[in-house]
């Protein structure tokens, strides 16, 4: 009897080990000239498999091999579906990769069984920005064990994002989709670690960067009551360093004139407004009120109001008389405010409609007089104007006008009237940097230009939290051979996070044509700066948790993320910048002349850094990479 148990314990355990070891059996992996014997209807499909991105679609990543089911073929508005032929059942999974749009029912895989939908999934994106990533998704498929079923890929979406992408489909005894965690505030799977996000909920336009004794102020876009866009709020937070953020009650709620729109905000240092005065100096946050933007505003129009506030920002007072400035345009909106010195007046410049921005003076923030207005080509919302001055040159100061996108203008200004010197230049070629601000009254002894951006359409699936900013960057003003230029470069502070025991250096690195991947470098988090002295590669850079950052020899560009940039190198060599974290990639190329700012959502698991060269020689002058620590303190739900 006892000989009879063990020999049927051994067979079970022998049992258990060949399912556990049972490989995966593929569905398909669309590697093929053709879909085989999958059925296709509509034309989202084409006649055989994508091979990656397709005409007029931002990079395609994240795929196997060199095919992909891929249903922007002649873009969005094509439609369609694609059948695989019935197969069983006979893993526990069904793992595949997958990415495009987020519309249930519309742009989704399915299985079917019996003719039903028993499992669904969708890709990632819903609105502009986002990324075209795949990532695994895995269905528990244990109790449909046996079963016959197919598998569908619908499009039946138009306009952004209707389309999807699938490739590697297969049947599995284990999961391949990656968990998220949720259940830590600040320590989320994809809560970036550095870069400034609201504690829950949406966020977007920086508004009211100003610096009053000691503290960076942070105001933002925030719905406080929603994962979206929306119920606009200025949210509000502080730091002494720009790197570690409290985030405070909200500062500004909707109110009967509309919800509260983007602006800035200034110290009335001579209490120019007449406001109530206390111990402190008077913050004043110049706003849009967006009228018919709520139950409580309908029929109000866009207007620029004031608030107050008299204990260095934590409580705030709406002024009793708003609005200060009337509806002039549109939806009018965005004023961002300034002292002029040498007139000892305020200057507003404030959005209008289309190209068209607006300068406004005042004695007192509350009365506002008409100057001028100026087309900037290329730019709506969202303006910024500082005086900065000429690197090299100590006493050549120049005005810069930026729009939404931080396209900029250089220039002059009398206190009247902006006069630019030239067209306007881009700021940035990634694909996630808008609403760009600068901070006000910054002590001179400091006498940095630092800018914050919003890095509009990054995807943070099953998060709390939705939207972030970009990590604060010193703006310098440079004579090069195309003229004056603005370089953006990360702010000093960020030493503060790095982990020095932890950072590794190299010097001297001889690559030809192969990749070297950087032995005992792992992590999520980093600072990263490379010098490449060019020999005869045809192109060489990083390949960083998995994306690649690479100067194309030939083409002088800087690409990441499917994103270039125009780079001439300095003296035969190119120095590549690129600050990581958990879903950014910021790249700087020869110290703040080109930038790209991508968001990106980078497989857990992949955490390796290595460097390349192709097509030839490249010499790595010098190598610095440097891990990150979080800036946060986690909080339990």
């Amino acid at each position: 009897m006892q000989k009879w148990l063990f020999s049927l314990l051994l067979c079970l355990a022998c049992c258990f080990a060949l399912a556990a070891d049972r490989s995966d059996i593929l569905i398909a992996n669309f590697e093929g000239e053709s879909y085989g014997s999958w059925s296709a209807t509509g034309e989202a499909f084409g006649a055989r498999p994508a091979q990656g991105t397709l005409p007029g679609q931002m990079a395609v990543t994240g795929y196997l091999g060199h095919g992909l089911v891929n249903s922007f073929y002649k873009g969005d508005d094509t439609t369609g579906t694609l059948t695989s032929p019935t197969f069983l059942i006979t893993r526990k999974y069904i793992n595949f990769l997958i990415g495009g749009g987020k519309f249930p029912g519309l742009t989704c895989i399915n299985l079917l069984v019996d003719g039903s939908v028993v499992r669904t999934a969708t890709g990632p994106n819903d609105k502009p920005g986002g990324t075209e990533r795949l990532n695994w998704y895995s269905w528990d498929v244990a109790n449909l064990q046996g079963k016959q079923a197919r598998i569908e890929v619908v499009d039946k979406a138009k306009n952004g994002w209707g389309h999807i992408n699938v490739d590697e489909i297969a049947q599995s005894d284990g999961k391949r989709m990656e968990e998220i965690r949720a259940d830590v505030i600040y320590r989320e799977t994809y809560r970036p670690q550095f870069h400034f996000t609201s504690r829950t909920n949406w966020l977007n336009d920086p508004n009211g960067l100003v610096f009053y004794k000691g503290e960076y102020h942070l105001f933002f876009q925030h719905n406080p009551s929603g994962i979206d866009w929306g119920n606009m709020t200025w949210g509000h937070a502080v730091s002494r360093d720009l790197v570690h953020w409290e985030q405070l009650p909200n500062a500004l709620e909707p109110d009967r004139l509309g919800t509260m729109f983007s602006g800035s905000a200034v110290v009335d240092w001579d209490n120019t407004a007449g406001f109530p005065t206390g111990k402190e100096k008077t913050l004043v946050a110049i706003y849009t009120a967006a009228g018919g933007t709520s139950d409580a505003s309908k029929g109000q129009p866009f207007t620029q109001c004031v608030a107050y506030s008299i204990d260095k920002g934590r409580t705030w007072t709406k002024y009793n008389q708003n609005p200060v400035l009337a509806h002039i345009a549109a939806e009018n909106r965005d004023p961002k405010v300034i002292w002029h010195a040498s007139t000892k007046q305020w200057i507003m410049v404030l959005y209008l409609d289309k190209e068209e921005y607006g300068f406004f003076a005042s004695p007192d923030l509350k009365h506002w007089t008409h100057l001028h207005d100026i087309t900037v080509p290329g730019c709506t919302e969202c303006p910024d104007l500082f005086e900065i001055g000429v690197e090299g040159s100590p006493t050549t100061k120049k005005w810069v006008l930026t729009g939404a996108n931080g396209r900029y203008l250089v220039g002059t200004f009398d206190g009247r009237h902006f006069t630019p010197e030239g067209e306007p230049h881009p700021a940035d070629y990634g694909a996630n940097y808008y609403a760009v601000q600068s901070y006000s009254d910054i002590p001179a002894s400091d006498g940095r230009r630092i800018q914050v951006a919003w890095m509009s359409g990054g995807s943070y699936p099953q998060m709390p939290f939705n939207q972030q900013m970009s990590f604060p960057c010193e703006l310098t003003l440079r004579q090069t051979d195309e003229g004056l230029r603005l370089y953006r470069y990360p702010i000093r502070e960020i030493a503060s996070l790095i982990s020095l025991s932890k950072e590794r250096k190299w010097q001297e690195i001889d690559l030809r044509a192969s990749s070297l991947p950087l032995k005992g470098v792992s992590g999520e988090l980093w600072d990263i700066e490379a010098e490449f002295e060019i020999e005869d590669a045809t192109e060489f850079g990083l390949v960083v948790r998995g994306e690649t950052i690479s100067y194309d020899v030939h083409a002088n560009t800087l690409t990441c993320l499917g994103r270039s940039a125009p780079l001439k190198p300095e003296g035969n060599r190119v120095r590549i910048r690129v600050l990581v974290d958990t879903t950014t990639l910021e790249t700087f190329g020869n110290g703040g002349r080109a930038v790209l700012t991508n968001c990106f959502l980078p497989r857990q698991n992949e955490k390796s850094v290595s460097v390349f060269a192709k097509g030839g020689s490249v010499r790595v002058v010098s190598l610095r990479v440097s891990p990150l620590r979080s800036a946060w303190k986690p909080v339990r739900q």
